[in-house]
């Protein structure tokens, strides 16, 4: 995306990439719950391979090359070849001149851990979207403990609820996008590019939103009160679309490994909470297990404002950091 969208576009796309992450597993209840309710869990299966089978060759056949770096190696390599002259390079075989494939491996491997270790603001932003990420997928027990049990739910009509994650989805995208074009690009076109926290300006009041929303779920999931209500807590997004803005407006040529990074803390976190959700849950209770992740998120809060103030000192400290 970095690739094909300039500074000034690119959050358009990051809202939508992110925006997915949320709404695509949301989309897998409330397919698969009426196939596995009307015929066996098999279908689920099946479903995932008719939507992913023509996508994937669409992307295999279709989808361009857009990496610089990789466009200049094969054109050199066809220029090499036309012309017979071995000495024409890349700069990419130039910096990798002598360099064996299992260190360029290690270091692809190693340069998110290191930016994540040695940069504080990149760890926070891991951990907090880590922390989102989980509590999202804690969703997938929590949902099976109050709408089936509370209000008599069946399979399909509990994968009908996760709706509510793809409608916070739009609701956060109009709101992030009205941002950016009604106050965030007129404002660079006029004054130009200011430092990289005043993106973060939004995130300061939607950061509460997923403290409010998972105490709202907690206390209000009952039977005695509408689902819609409880379904109402889980619409709060718009923090990760603008926290994930503001790592490749910082730290641009390590984007790809940052992302890399940011995705393997939220997709281990998510993964760790589908198997110590349903304990807890079921051990303390859905009140109480939402109120604990409510209270951690607020340490989102904490470290969001931390972020805005202290982001600035921050990267002038980092070595990975463009000021």
């Amino acid at each position: 995306m970095g690739d094909m969208f300039s500074l000034l576009y690119l959050p358009y796309a990051m809202a939508f990439w992110v925006s997915a992450a949320f709404a695509a597993p949301a989309l897998g209840p409330l397919i698969s719950g009426f196939a596995v309710y009307a015929e066996n869990w098999r279908w689920s299966q099946w479903e995932v391979l008719w939507m992913a089978g023509p996508i994937f060759l669409l992307f295999f056949f279709f989808l361009p090359e857009t990496s610089p770096s990789n466009i200049l190696l094969n054109r050199a390599a066809r220029l090499r070849k036309a012309s017979g002259n071995d000495k024409i390079r890349s700069q990419t075989e130039i910096e990798r001149k002598d360099t064996p494939l299992s260190a360029v491996i290690i270091d692809a491997i190693w340069k998110p851990i290191e930016i994540t270790i040695k940069d504080p603001a990149i760890l926070f932003v891991n951990v907090y979207t880590a922390l989102i990420y989980g509590i999202y997928y804690s969703f997938f027990e929590v949902f099976a403990q109050v709408y089936p049990v509370m209000y008599g739910f069946n399979v399909g009509q509990t994968g009908l609820v996760f709706v509510c994650i793809i409608v916070g989805c739009i609701i956060s995208m109009a709101i992030y996008f009205s941002y950016l074009h009604f106050y965030l690009i007129p404002d660079v076109l006029k004054n130009g590019l200011r430092e990289q926290e005043f993106r973060l300006r939004p995130a300061l009041l939607a950061c509460f939103g997923p403290t409010i929303g998972l105490f709202m779920f907690a206390w209000l999931a009952n039977p005695s009160i509408h689902w819609v209500v409880s379904s109402a807590g889980d619409l709060a997004l718009v923090v990760m679309l603008i926290v994930l803005a503001y790592v490749p407006m910082s730290y641009p040529q390590y984007a790809a490994s940052l992302f890399a990074g940011n995705d393997f803390f939220r997709s281990l976190f998510a993964f760790g909470s589908v198997l110590f959700s349903r304990s807890m849950y079921i051990d303390i209770g859905v009140g109480k297990g939402l109120s604990l992740l409510g209270g951690l998120s607020v340490m989102g809060i904490i470290g969001m404002w931390a972020l805005y103030f202290y982001g600035a000192r921050l990267r002038a400290r980092s070595k990975f950091a463009i000021s």
